[in-house]
C-alpha cells in the first residue's frame, strides 16, 4: 500500500503524545545516520519505493518518522545509528585522518579502544600541533562545529621563535594578508607579560594551517601551537594522548554554540 501526504495525520497525532526526546526525523536523514547511503541517495530509494515504515510504501519527499517505527530499506530492517562523541588531547607527531597513504601515525591509532563505531576527526590539527580535537560518526554536528558560518571558536597557545611587537599583536585582530584573503583572529594577547613570545589566540576560521601562516605572515616562527579550547570545551584533567567519550550535556552545548539544537539523540553514553 502506497502512503502519501493525507496518511500523515497518524503520525502528527501521535508525535503529539511523545515526550521531548522521541522526536521525528525526516526519513531520508534517518536512512543516511543509519550508514545506509546519503541523503541524496535516500530520496531516490524513497522516490522508486524502495523504503517501507511500518509496512507501508513510502514515496513523500520529506516524510517523518518516529523513533519506534519499523523502517525497511529493500525489505531489510534498518536501526536510527547510535551517535558517539570523543574528546582526544592530541600529541605531537600523529595526523589527524583516518588513515594516511604514507603509513605515518593517525590519530586513530590513539582511539583503537574507544569504540566499535567508525569515527572521523573533527576539521585538523596539522602533525606538529597538539590539543583538543573531537571526534565522532555525527557528520551533521561536524559539518555545524567546522563551518565559518557558525562562528564556533578556537582558542590557541602559541610560542614563536621571538618575542611578539606589540604592534604585530594588534595586526592579527585588525588583519593579516594571506594568498588566499584577510584573516582575522577573535582575540589576542599575552599569555605571559614576562614572555612576550607566549601568545593566546582564539579565532573561528577553519583555513589550512591558520595560525602558523598568520605569524609567518608578519615574519615570526611558531614553535609551538597547542589548541587548548574548541567550542566549549577544555583540555582540563585530559593528559596529553589520552581521550575521553563526552556527556550529554556537552553534546547539547555543542549544539547549542553552533547557533541551533538539532533534533537527534545527544549520546550514547554505554
Amino acid at each position: 500500500m502506497m502512503k502519501d501526504k493525507r496518511n500523515n495525520y497518524d503520525n502528527n497525532s501521535r508525535r503529539d503524545e511523545i515526550n521531548s526526546k522521541d522526536v521525528d526525523t525526516r526519513l531520508n536523514k534517518f536512512i543516511s545516520n543509519a550508514g545506509i547511503c546519503s541523503r541524496r541517495d535516500a530520496d531516490i530509494l524513497i522516490r522508486n519505493g524502495k523504503v517501507t515504515v511500518d509496512g507501508e510504501i513510502i514515496t513523500e519527499m520529506g516524510y517523518k518518522v518516529l523513533p519506534d517505527q519499523k523502517i525497511t530499506v529493500d525489505g531489510k530492517i534498518i536501526k536510527r545509528k547510535s551517535f558517539e562523541y570523543y574528546l582526544l588531547n592530541k600529541p605531537k607527531g600523529y595526523l589527524s585522518t583516518t588513515r594516511d597513504p604514507e603509513n605515518r601515525k593517525t590519530v586513530m591509532e590513539l582511539m583503537v579502544n574507544a569504540t566499535k563505531e567508525r569515527l572521523y576527526p573533527v576539521g585538523r590539527l596539522d602533525r606538529n600541533t597538539t590539543g583538543l580535537l573531537l571526534l565522532t560518526n555525527d557528520g551533521d554536528l561536524a559539518n555545524e562545529l567546522t563551518h565559518p558560518s557558525m562562528g564556533v571558536g578556537k582558542i590557541y597557545s602559541v610560542t614563536l621563535d621571538k618575542n611578539l611587537k606589540q604592534i604585530d599583536l594588534k595586526k592579527l585582530v585588525e588583519g593579516v594578508e594571506l594568498e588566499d584573503g584577510i584573516a582575522i583572529v577573535d582575540e589576542a594577547a599575552f599569555i605571559d607579560e614576562a614572555d612576550l613570545s607566549q601568545v593566546g589566540v582564539k579565532l573561528h576560521s577553519g583555513k589550512n594551517r591558520i595560525v602558523r601562516r598568520m605569524f609567518e605572515a608578519i615574519g615570526y616562527e611558531v614553535i609551538k601551537l597547542d589548541r587548548v579550547g574548541f567550542s566549549i570545551l577544555t583540555k582540563k584533567d585530559l593528559p596529553r594522548g589520552k581521550w575521553r567519550k563526552l556527556q550529554e550535556n556537552e553534546v547539547r552545548m555543542l549544539r547549542m554554540d553552533c547557533g541551533k539544537v538539532t533534533s537527534k539523540p545527544a549520546v550514547d553514553n554505554k
